[in-house]
């Protein structure tokens, strides 16, 4: 056996220790390794330490719950399979995020980018987190509750709801959880440019459902997303592109009611068309043929609606890079 393996081999029976003091250490350790050298997470994975490490996530002590979620972190970014096949890493992880007024600040950050990480790369894990309710529902009580988390928190929750909206059947559930006012009162009274672009992300996806076009009614979305395409607002492109994602995905997926809808409110703020044609113009690739699309939806009535508009891979917005 090679000296990385016994190294982990014996951090990994400290866990089981009845000494708090022995897991605690061996717990720091195993995430400085993880940290550090990248060989050594399908070791910890391969170890077995996966549940003791998920069950550190109820500890009551804020530095057991840090480590243990930074080492579950570190570990997502190399192996998957068996975080997701070990079902109490989900359910430690959505008790981090349930409670997140009370855990600590760095496991909710770490437990939210691990679902980001989880998803990133693996299409068919979105369903089975999607279907947490209890993980969707926190991520969304995060966003509401901006003023008192950390924007790197808050920025980690927006991943992790971009990674659960490219599943197209769990943005009915994004919404219906309460995504929509958050996202939106969060665009309009945190104006950080960065917090703007990954929230028009997730705003974006979740545009693309029937479901969508009543959410965004109650909270005036149509407007809010116009007004970002006024220059006056210094919205950066890539939020712009956001923003014409979502009108695409909006006039797509709820019909000749919510194109009128789209169309009358951008006659009316001039400013909004210069925002889509400065994206048709100077945008990326994909946001100009997005902006390109949109715009023949709304105006071209010799177009054909139903294959005018990209496909639901291309609104996907890029990557999960791009958040």
């Amino acid at each position: 056996m090679d000296p990385k393996h016994r190294t982990v081999g014996t951090l990994v029976t400290k866990l089981s220790s009845v000494s708090e003091r022995i897991r605690t250490d061996a717990l720091s350790q195993l995430r400085q390794l993880s940290k550090n050298d990248p060989e050594t997470r399908p070791m910890i994975s391969d170890s077995g330490a996966i549940p003791y490490i998920a069950e550190t996530l109820y500890s009551s002590s804020h530095l057991s719950q840090e480590n243990a979620a930074a080492t579950l972190l570190n570990v997502s970014i190399s192996v998957k399979e068996p975080l997701m096949s070990t079902r109490a890493v989900l359910d430690g992880i959505a008790h981090i995020l349930s409670h997140h007024s009370s855990s600590s600040a760095a496991a909710v950050q770490s437990s939210a980018a691990t679902i980001h990480s989880l998803l990133a790369a693996v299409e068919s894990f979105r369903s089975v987190v999607g279907s947490k309710r209890e993980i969707v529902y926190a991520l969304v009580d995060i966003l509401r509750s901006y003023n008192s988390s950390p924007p790197r928190t808050i920025k980690d929750a927006l991943k992790a709801l971009f990674a659960i909206s490219l599943y197209p059947l769990n943005r009915a559930t994004v919404i219906h959880l309460g995504a929509v006012p958050a996202l939106f009162s969060l665009i309009v009274k945190d104006g950080r440019v960065g917090i703007v672009e990954d929230a028009t992300a997730v705003v974006a996806q979740v545009a693309g459902c029937v479901e969508s076009a009543e959410a965004f009614r109650k909270v005036s979305g149509i407007e809010v997303l116009a007004d970002l395409l006024n220059p006056a607002t210094s919205a950066s492109m890539r939020a712009k592109e956001n923003v014409v994602s979502a009108l695409l995905n909006l006039v797509r997926f709820c019909g000749e009611g919510v194109v009128s809808d789209v169309r009358g409110v951008l006659v009316d703020v001039v400013t909004a068309l210069n925002g889509i044609s400065d994206v048709a113009g100077h945008g990326s690739s994909k946001g100009k043929s997005k902006a390109s699309n949109l715009l023949k939806i709304l105006f071209d009535e010799s177009g054909d609606f139903s294959n005018s508009s990209v496909t639901s891979t291309e609104t996907k917005f890029d990557s999960l890079n791009e958040l």
